[in-house]
């Protein structure tokens, strides 16, 4: 195989020095399956780590990139063959191994999932880990007896990649959805995904005792912190927390009172390190009834791979609202 175009993340007398370069197919990381990259995507887990912002790689140099989506070239795992079309997410893509911002890459046969029939390489991409996330939030959260009978489900940080899906994808499955925003201009856009309620981060009283009145029946968090804090304090008997981020603090300041006495739970959600059956379970779900009702309002912004680099900013100082895909091939 020619050499290929990849985004390189490097340690050098400890700063992050991160760029474009030519590779071969022998410099990256091992495994079974050759793939032709076409899409990949930008979350902010990829900002931290291309920046230097945050410590996320494991080990250097790697492309960098925790989600990609292409066509087989070739395996030596029976289950993919070449030109067949496949999607990758998590998976320590970016962390230990080399990850979808390259032209060409290899992985490991039990990370690639085929790409379940009722969405395309760039709708696999306007999802990516994100997607995933919230979609393995409401599935966990579905197990564990969350219906829309129960009442009001509220997404924190909920113009970002995460939060913006699981608004979708929760009006989508009937819940009445309130949306935490600190964004006023962004109002329209959670009304048009299917938010019926915005609540103002800002104006938010989080209260100060063990328990305060009921608000919602459940909750997917993507912040972390005080508002975390705030929700287990708000949410009604048996209902469910999905943990998802810590955009505003990894701390939790509680007490035990909410989880005796309402039988609250909170859900840990690490789409990374998901089992395989479970993986394949949800990426079937996100392809019929958890599929998202607005690709195109989800997307606000696609981009070529040579405007990567500067696309990285806007993650950091948390200007950006949705998805940006990024078309490599």
């Amino acid at each position: 195989m020619k050499a290929f175009k990849a985004f390189r993340i490097h340690e050098r007398a400890g700063a992050i020095v991160a760029g474009f370069e030519q590779m071969d197919l022998d410099a990256l990381t091992p495994g079974e399956v050759v793939i032709r990259v076409r899409y990949s995507c930008i979350n902010y887990k990829d900002a931290l780590a291309a920046t230097g912002a945050g410590r996320i790689l494991r080990k250097y140099p790697l492309n960098g990139g925790i989600d990609l989506s292409g066509e087989v070239v070739a395996s030596t795992d029976a289950r993919y063959e070449p030109g067949q079309q496949v999607l990758v997410t998590g998976c320590s893509l970016s962390e230990t191994v080399d990850g979808g911002y390259a032209e060409v890459a290899r992985i490991a046969g039990d990370s690639v999932i085929a790409l379940p029939q009722g969405i395309d390489l760039l709708q696999a991409m306007a999802l990516g880990t994100a997607g995933f996330t919230a979609a393995l939030a409401i599935h966990r959260m579905e197990h564990n007896g969350q219906t829309p009978a129960k009442g009001p489900i509220v997404v924190t940080g909920a113009t970002g990649g995460v939060g913006s899906i699981a608004v979708d994808l929760l009006a989508g499955r009937g819940y009445e959805v309130v949306a935490v925003s600190g964004k006023p201009e962004a109002d329209d856009y959670l009304k048009s995904l299917g938010a019926k309620r915005i609540l103002r981060r800002q104006e938010i009283d989080t209260g100060k005792r063990p328990m305060e009145a009921v608000q919602f029946a459940g909750a997917i968090d993507n912040v972390g912190g005080e508002l975390l804090t705030w929700l287990t304090r708000t949410v009604d008997f048996w209902g469910n927390i999905a943990s998802i981020g810590l955009a505003a603090s990894p701390k939790l300041e509680t007490t035990v009172l909410p989880f005796i006495l309402r039988g609250i739970n909170l859900l840990g959600i690490n789409s990374s390190a998901t089992p395989r059956n479970v993986r394949l379970e949800v990426w079937k779900r996100i392809a019929s009834d958890l599929r998202p009702r607005h690709f195109d309002k989800l997307v606000t912004r696609t981009i070529g791979f040579d405007e990567l680099p500067a696309a990285f900013d806007d993650y950091i100082k948390g200007r950006v609202v949705g998805r940006t895909v990024v078309k490599i091939g």
